[in-house]
């Protein structure tokens, strides 16, 4: 593959739920590809450790307060990138979960996930398609779902429930953008370790958990580069609607 297939040079990226984790990784990620990159949370004072990371690498950065289950937040943060010119590449990051089993789940529980994982990326992938196609420059946008969207866990209903909405709304949305040269993907992490899981994935439990999945590994947020490059840059070119796992074989595991 060539190397100017996964340049960014020149692009605009915004990536959502960048205040740590996966969302900042990526950041980075996209940054070191040469895109100026766009970072956002609803606190902006936990993005400036990233935006200063990230600037003193040699790239370009800027926070932006984003809250994605707010309609007029969300216009907002894209109003104010609007200086920079509208995002070329979206990443559809922010996420949140509550653990509990099924019946112990409260409505407000159902609301805060899924207003955040389903309704928050609908908005904000829908404003970032409209600014795209006023700027008349096509684009990628690439929703952060998980292989619980496709099967299941216990004590995680509304996580998993919202994570299917997001494959589906990826595909929904990747048929009429196409017209637009907006292509929309999904990827689907498997259990991967960060800061937040990493002493779970590392108790019993956890060691019982990466038993099941066939290749014997959680994924480590490194795994995760090659395929958000792939979605995000010229290298997926002819790839809409597609939902590529990242899980060392798991959603295909033996039932």
């Amino acid at each position: 593959m060539s190397a100017g297939l996964i340049s960014l040079e020149g692009k605009i990226a915004l990536v959502t739920g960048a205040s740590g984790g996966l969302g900042a990784h990526f950041a980075v990620v996209l940054a070191q590809a040469g895109a100026r990159i766009a970072v956002a949370a609803r606190r902006i004072d936990m993005l400036e450790p990233l935006v200063a990371r990230i600037q003193a690498s040699g790239g370009q950065a800027r926070p932006l307060v984003l809250d994605v289950t707010s309609a007029t937040s969300v216009s907002r943060c894209f109003d104010e990138l609007a200086s920079w010119g509208a995002a070329d590449v979206l990443v559809n990051n922010a996420g949140v979960t509550v653990t509990k089993p099924l019946l112990q789940q409260t409505e407000e529980d159902f609301d805060r996930v899924v207003d955040t994982n389903l309704k928050g990326s609908w908005l904000v992938a829908c404003e970032a398609a409209r600014r795209m196609i006023a700027a008349n420059r096509g684009g990628s946008i690439v929703n952060v779902a998980s292989i619980l969207g496709e099967r299941v866990a216990g004590g995680v209903a509304p996580y998993a429930i919202s994570k299917a909405g997001v494959v589906q709304a990826t595909k929904a949305m990747a048929l009429e953008l196409a017209r637009h040269r907006i292509r929309v993907n999904a990827l689907l992490p498997g259990y991967v370790v960060t800061d937040l899981n990493r002493d779970f994935l590392a108790s019993e439990a956890g060691q019982k958990l990466q038993a099941r999945i066939p290749s014997r590994r959680f994924g480590q947020m490194t795994d995760l580069d090659g395929p958000l490059l792939l979605l995000a840059s010229d290298a997926g070119a002819a790839m809409s609607g597609a939902t590529l796992a990242v899980d060392g074989a798991h959603l295909v595991s033996s039932l």
